[in-house]
């Protein structure tokens, strides 16, 4: 999977997918365990390509990585990589890449008050309510989120 730079915002940075190369690597034949240990696999037969994993709509997918921790506690921090599918239909409680007001944000998406509502995953941030005069689109859905543990 390479990135290529598209656009960069204060608050993502936007990458086309590029999904002309295949990258098969080892996969795993049985479950990992988040629980208790499991006999580990002596063999690893299978191979996965993280674009043909990740990537349903190839022409309306797109990556961003994030700035910011406004959606910490949705396991969203700052330098996380977001597949973002542009073909999607958002809907309520969907996190996503959204445009407002001349600057992208990455928010999921919430009613208030019988209104549309962009909800932050962090309590140091407010919801943030769009009104009729905001300049206002959903950009994308987020599918993953991909993020280092070290």
């Amino acid at each position: 999977m390479r990135l290529v730079k598209t656009h960069d915002s204060r608050s993502i940075d936007f990458y086309s997918a590029d999904v002309g190369l295949e990258l098969e690597l080892p996969f795993a034949l049985s479950e990992i365990s988040a629980g208790f240990p499991s006999p580990a696999d002596d063999h690893l037969e299978l191979k996965l390509d993280l674009n043909k994993a990740l990537i349903r709509h190839p022409s309306a997918t797109f990556y961003g990585r994030v700035k910011g921790d406004s959606m910490i506690e949705a396991g969203i921090g700052e330098g996380d990589i977001l597949v973002i599918d542009k073909s999607l239909d958002p809907k309520e409680g969907d996190i996503a890449v959204c445009f407002l007001d001349g600057e992208f944000t990455v928010k999921r998406i919430g009613k208030q008050d019988g209104g549309l509502c962009l909800m932050p995953a962090n309590e140091k941030f407010k919801p943030i309510l769009v009104t009729g005069d905001s300049d206002f689109l959903v950009w994308g859905v987020v599918t993953y989120v991909i993020h280092k543990t070290r």
